[in-house]
């Protein structure tokens, strides 16, 4: 942890356990499953405890992410300013960093969205081995990773950055719920 707040902190959401898109139904409306509800729920508590709350929420619209969004109402509070950018659903990692870099003048900006992008963004901003280090088997479903900026990022620059925080639901905490 760093003794100081950092220029900028980005926290990286990569939505819930879905379940299998069923016959007919399109990808973007995959629901959460039972483990999924049980995780988004798990991690947003979890991120209240350690006092993660950030000034804006990018969202996907996909359903499966508004789902994973919507824990975080209840545990950080009804204010939670989360705005739902369709871009996040089928954009490449770019227009994650375009959208950080387009926020990079608040405290802090959470991105919930999909992988491979959510993982995508968590290496370039850490470099291959702090990523690799911290999530070696890739970004499971419900991890939150909270990087920690020197500086706020900007298009063609990206400033010293570390993990600070990593959460991911454990499965006998969900296994509990």
């Amino acid at each position: 942890m760093q003794d100081s707040a950092p220029a900028f902190r980005l926290i990286l959401l990569r939505h819930a356990r879905s379940g299998w898109a069923l016959p007919r139904q399109r990808d973007f409306d995959r629901t959460l499953d039972d483990v999924g509800y049980a995780e988004a729920e798990l991690i947003a508590q979890s991120a209240s405890d350690h006092g993660i709350c950030p000034d804006l929420v990018l969202c996907s619209t996909a359903v499966r992410c508004r789902q994973t969004a919507e824990p975080f109402r209840r545990a950080l509070g009804e204010d939670l300013d989360v705005r739902y950018v369709d871009q996040l659903y089928a954009g490449p990692a770019g227009v994650y960093t375009d959208l950080v870099e387009a926020h990079a003048d608040r405290t802090s900006l959470m991105l919930i969205g999909h992988n491979p992008m959510i993982e995508d963004v968590l290496r370039k901003y850490l470099g291959e081995e702090q990523s690799a280090a911290a999530l070696a088997n890739g970004y499971p479903p419900a991890g939150l990773a909270v990087v920690d900026f020197s500086a706020p990022p900007s298009a063609g620059r990206i400033p010293a950055a570390v993990l600070s925080t990593l959460l991911i639901p454990e499965p006998e905490e969900v296994a509990g719920q």
